[in-house]
């Protein structure tokens, strides 16, 4: 157990994840709006015989269909630094090509890696010949071994595992969704953008990669809706004559709104240390709620960032804003309801402790 944790998989799969999320928001974006008017996703662009939005609608699906390629050469970087990078891309392309899919290029980034660090560690090689192994004896034992091994060992298991999982979640009941997106949204929002959520990230893209955009745009629904739904209680305590939250608290909401509309959910994290299991509560309670209504309503954004600005990538932008509006609800209400009220005592106090933070006999001018 103390190798394999030395051996820091979820490490380089984050590190290749946070790679691959500008590319797939880019090309998410391209092939939203290229589609939106009119344009489609061509094997090939021809002269003359197409629109700006068909060329829009291919750079994203180009981009988007490198996915396995992405992951699989990020990984590879993450655990053996540049030489990692060209069998990385090689094996990546390999997955690609067999129809491994997500899942392959995610094995086969790690069989790249250590490939690469085994090379480096047992071939060893005569002087003049050292130069030439970044640039020639690693990129082709590793790719050779590798690309092989995915081929006719883990790529054809890898490759009905992958259809079987795309089959199945297609298959899936109104009932089944309800609770399969309910569970996303508990997951994705429970540490607030930290190790479960990004572990729950990386699941939900292997999803997106097969075509299917519902799980990974609860995930991020619930990311957008978290701190929404924070201020949301601010309001609604006042209804009941409570005070839910500090000065100081009531300042980081002012900036954490704003983050939560374009899907930034750490803001809310310093509101959260100060009642962890309250927060928790609430937040997973409207998270369940968001995801449930996402899934079963068929949101399903084309770009995983962005929050408010995923809506319009959606086939049914109503579902998204449902689930939005259900999920701010009910984590505003239930935070207003279990949070304890801050006394006008407690307020003073903090005041007091904050203008002591400042004393002016310490300023000194030289």
């Amino acid at each position: 157990m103390k190798k394999i944790k030395e051996l820091n998989l979820k490490g380089h799969m984050l590190t290749a994840i946070s790679y691959l999320i500008p590319i797939v928001c880019g090309a998410g974006f391209l092939i939203a709006i290229g589609m939106a008017f009119g344009g489609t996703s061509q094997a090939q662009l021809i002269q003359g015989e197409f629109s700006i939005w068909d060329a829009l609608a291919t750079m994203g699906g180009a981009g988007l269909g490198l996915l396995p390629v992405v992951i699989a050469t990020g990984i590879s970087y993450s655990i053996s630094g540049k030489p990692g990078i060209a069998p990385g891309f090689i094996i990546g392309l390999t997955a690609n090509a067999i129809g491994a899919g997500f899942i392959g290029g995610l094995l086969g980034g790690y069989l790249a890696g250590y490939l690469v660090v085994g090379t480096l560690k047992y071939i060893k090689v005569p002087k003049w010949a050292k130069g030439l192994m970044p640039t020639l004896i690693i990129p082709f034992l590793t790719s050779v071994v590798g690309g092989l091994m995915m081929v006719y060992v883990i790529g054809l298991p890898i490759a009905a595992f992958t259809s079987l999982l795309t089959n199945a979640l297609d298959s899936l009941g109104s009932s089944s969704l309800l609770v399969f997106g309910g569970v996303i949204g508990l997951l994705s929002g429970v540490d607030y953008g930290g190790p479960i959520n990004k572990t729950v990230f990386a699941f939900v893209l292997t999803m997106q990669a097969e075509g299917l955009n519902g799980p990974i745009t609860a995930l991020q629904l619930v990311n957008t809706a978290t701190p929404i739904g924070f201020g949301l209680a601010y309001f609604i305590a006042k209804v009941f004559r409570k005070n839910i939250y500090t000065p100081v608290e009531v300042e980081t909401l002012k900036s954490a709104v704003p983050m939560g509309v374009i899907n930034i959910v750490e803001g809310v994290i310093p509101i959260v240390m100060n009642d962890i299991v309250r927060g928790v509560i609430a937040t997973a309670i409207g998270g369940a709620a968001g995801g449930a209504v996402s899934m079963a309503l068929g949101a399903d954004a084309t770009v995983p960032f962005g929050g408010v600005l995923m809506i319009p990538t959606m086939s049914r932008p109503w579902a998204g804003v449902a689930a939005l509006v259900v999920n701010i609800l009910v984590t505003g209400v239930t935070l207003a309801l279990i949070k304890k009220n801050v006394t006008e005592d407690e307020m003073s106090k903090q005041t007091e402790i904050e203008e002591a933070d400042i004393n002016l006999d310490d300023i000194q001018i030289f």
